[in-house]
């Protein structure tokens, strides 16, 4: 590649990063462009399709998620383990919309993507597994609740952070974890406070369809 097309290629990554980062995976592309100095028709010469852009900017960037359900998965206490992961995993899906995005809902043609997929369900299963043989977890819940559950609740994480006390997805967190132990383990201390009506009210207004930001 010629010097100047790596470098607008570099650009147009550095660009894309920030801008997914803030908005989501749906950042206008011509947007993207622009904030990186170039033609749409130079983006779409590096990049042909929004996810062979998605695919280059986040290949490196959801591997922490890898090593930490490697981590997980050496637990010796699988239910600490499965919360340790789901922490490290929420704190992501906290900073960055676009990794939220692709965590949380399919994104198809974004190659790079299939096996942090199949790496978190097989570590869920693991972990899932074990806590049901060890009594620490009710035995009816399967992987795919899970899954459902917690996509569901990560999607909600970066309006939390918007516009909620500080770490307010930790207390969501905490508590749902809690609802699916069993035993004789005392509840969790909720680590955040709880919503005001208004913070909930500014929360749910986020994560509309009007969304702004």
């Amino acid at each position: 590649m010629r010097r100047d097309a790596l470098r607008n290629r570099e650009l147009l990554l550095a660009a894309a990063r920030k801008a997914f980062a803030a908005q989501g995976l749906d950042a206008p592309l011509d947007e993207i462009a622009r904030r990186a100095g170039v033609g749409n028709a130079t983006l779409y010469r590096h990049f042909p399709t929004r996810p062979a852009l998605i695919d280059a900017v986040f290949q490196d960037a959801l591997q922490g998620t890898i090593a930490a359900g490697e981590e997980a998965r050496g637990a010796a206490d699988a239910w600490e383990g499965l919360a340790r992961y789901l922490e490290a995993v929420f704190t992501v899906l906290a900073s960055d919309r676009g990794i939220n995005d692709l965590m949380t809902t399919p994104v198809e043609g974004v190659t790079s993507l299939d096996a942090v997929h199949v790496h978190n369900h097989q570590t869920m299963a693991l972990l899932v597994d074990r806590a049901q043989q060890d009594g620490t977890m009710r035995p009816d819940v399967t992987v795919e609740d899970l899954l459902m559950s917690l996509a569901t609740l990560g999607r909600s994480v970066p309006s939390l952070e918007a516009a909620g006390p500080p770490h307010a997805w930790r207390r969501q967190l905490t508590l749902f974890l809690d609802a699916l132990r069993t035993g004789t383990r005392p509840a969790s201390a909720l680590p955040a406070p709880a919503l005001t009506p208004e913070q909930l009210a500014a929360i749910l207004l986020d994560l509309g369809p009007h969304r702004t930001t």
